[in-house]
Parts: structure tokens; sequence; C-alpha cells
């Protein structure tokens, strides 16, 4: 029961509490108790499908993916994150007690602590090295031979980390199903093709014999 004028917390679907965690990179994480709204829990839908429809939470192998392009996804996540904090305002970030968090907590935590470092550091860096291509040079190439992709790789595995723990809470609050870590068969690999085979009688070619052998005699 709550008291008169004060508007209920607790939303109509979907958990009354989850204990929420992010994980912030090479410092520590956030946790504490989270009490979702129903204007939480659409915005957790929302910041969710944002973040399992990117790169942002894929891992990136030594040889595969480009540092660039992992880059550009999570600098328009933060974009995005601005926008569903701006669309549904101070609902999403109700005054609370220390130990409580809210969707405005954990999202500006994402931006300042979690963001903002990786992008303020790694974006000039990537860019001035990618100044200094020389024309006709294949870019990924030219990527992958930078003596600092190791390091920025490790900086976004954090932030994959980081940005992971921050999904499955909010898979929780908007009570949906997994859609980071599907299940996804592999395609189908197509057996070997095999070499075609002489003919072993007479063909069209020249109605004397197999290909190869000997010629008949000249008039």
């Amino acid at each position: 029961m709550t008291q008169s004028g004060e508007a209920p917390r607790r939303g109509r679907t979907g958990p009354s509490q989850v204990t929420a965690k992010l994980t912030i990179p090479f410092v520590g994480e956030v946790t504490g108790l989270w009490e979702p709204a129903d204007a939480e829990r659409t915005a957790a839908w929302e910041l969710y499908f944002q973040l399992a429809s990117r790169i942002a939470v894929v891992p990136l192998e030594r040889d595969e993916g480009v540092l660039r392009e992992a880059l550009t996804s999570l600098y328009s996540l933060y974009d995005v994150t601005r926008g569903i904090l701006h669309e549904h305002g101070p609902a999403v970030a109700p005054p609370v007690p220390p130990g409580r968090l809210t969707f405005g907590v954990l999202a500006m935590v994402t931006l300042n602590r979690v963001l903002r470092p990786l992008l303020t550091v790694w974006h000039p860096r990537l860019s001035a090295y990618e100044a200094l291509r020389p024309e006709g040079t294949d870019p990924v190439s030219y990527e992958r031979a930078w003596s600092e992709a190791d390091e920025l790789r490790r900086q976004l595995d954090a932030t994959r980390q980081a940005l992971r723990s921050l999904a499955r809470t909010l898979q929780q609050v908007a009570e949906v199903g997994d859609l980071i870590d599907l299940p996804v068969p592999r395609s189908p690999i197509p057996p070997p093709a095999r070499a075609p085979q002489p003919p072993d009688h007479p063909g069209p070619h020249d109605g004397y014999g197999p290909i190869g052998g000997t010629p008949p005699p000249a008039d």
C-alpha cells in the first residue's frame, strides 16, 4: 500500500526488483538494487535492443573485424543512449536512496565511465594513424599492422564485457529472451568438387578412341 499521492514504483509486468551490476573497465563494478518502474522497463528494452543489434557486444578476434567499425558502433551507441534518456525524461531517473539504482544511473555510468574514456582516447589515435595510410594500401591490412592495434582490441574487449553485464541486467528488467548469444546454426559445408574424369569410350571429338589415344594414320 502506497501513501496518498505516491506513485507505485512497481511495474505491471516483470520482476519488481533486480540486483543490477555494471562492470567498469579496469576499475571495478557498480552494483545495487533496482526497482524498475514501467518507463524504466520500456527504456531497458530499447537500450537492450540497441546493444544486442551492434557489434559492440560481439568478441573481436585478432584476425577478424575492423577496429574502426567497432569504435564507430560504440560512438553511435553513445548518442542512442543519450536519446533514450532524453525521450523518457525524469521517469527513468527518479530519486532513490543510497544503494539503489535506476535506469538513468546505469545509463549515465555507461556513458561517462565506460564509453567516454575509450572514445576520447582511441578515436583520435586511430584517426591519426589512418591519415598516414599510403594511397593504394588495403585499409584492413594497414589497420592490422598498427603497433597499437592489440592494445585497442584489449580495451574493446574490456568495454564489451561491461556492455554485456549491462545487457544482462536490461534483459532481466525488460523480461525478454536472450538476443545476444543466439544459437545460430552453422551453414553446411558443401562436399568438395570431384575432378572431371576422362571418357573411356569414343566421343564425338574424333570418332577413333579416347582422348590421348593413338591418332589414325595419315592418308
